[in-house]
């Protein structure tokens, strides 16, 4: 199975494709940078058609996309979140037109996943996931963020295959 992984943003959009397998894989990772200077809606278009790009250049069968956070209270990220569920949406959108499935992860949950703990640093997550991956160094930040995204997708079908194999027809609880 291939995935495709996006951490998003408006203005720096980080993808990751792994393909899974006994050691899941790194196909590719980068990050789509736009300058601010440019108008919302055309970053907004150019992040749409690269994201369809990378659909189909790498054929992945499941797009998983980090969730915006909003800390409670906090109104100075009230803004950075409505931008980020922009790009959310433009990539939600994307997956949607070409049939494919998407798979939306909390911070915590992809922090869990990685991690094992869901408040950990960004330095712990940079340093699980190369260590997950055998990366030799760290991608860029929103690089690596989209890879843990795709990496924490992997991790909860890997338990969901795992429980569905444990459950058998006619014993469910």
């Amino acid at each position: 199975m291939r995935i495709l992984g996006i951490d998003p943003g408006t203005l720096r959009m980080g993808y990751g494709v792994l393909e899974d397998g006994p050691q899941p894989e790194v196909d590719d990772c980068g990050v789509i940078a736009l300058p601010s200077s440019m108008p919302l809606e055309k970053r907004l278009y150019q992040l749409y058609t690269h994201v369809l790009n990378l659909i189909h250049v790498f054929q992945p069968q499941a797009l998983a996309v980090e969730e915006p956070f909003v800390g409670k209270g906090d109104r100075q990220f009230i803004g950075p979140a409505i931008a980020v569920g922009q790009a959310q949406a433009l990539v939600l959108i994307a997956a949607a037109s070409q049939g494919l499935p998407v798979y939306r992860y909390s911070p915590a949950q992809i922090k869990r996943a990685i991690s094992d703990y869901g408040a950990a640093s960004k330095g712990q997550m940079q340093q699980a996931l190369a260590a997950t991956l055998g990366l030799k160094e760290v991608p860029e930040s929103d690089a690596a963020d989209a890879l843990s995204v795709g990496l924490c997708h992997l991790v909860q079908s890997r338990s969901q295959d795992a429980l569905a194999r444990e459950i058998k027809p006619g014993l469910e609880r």
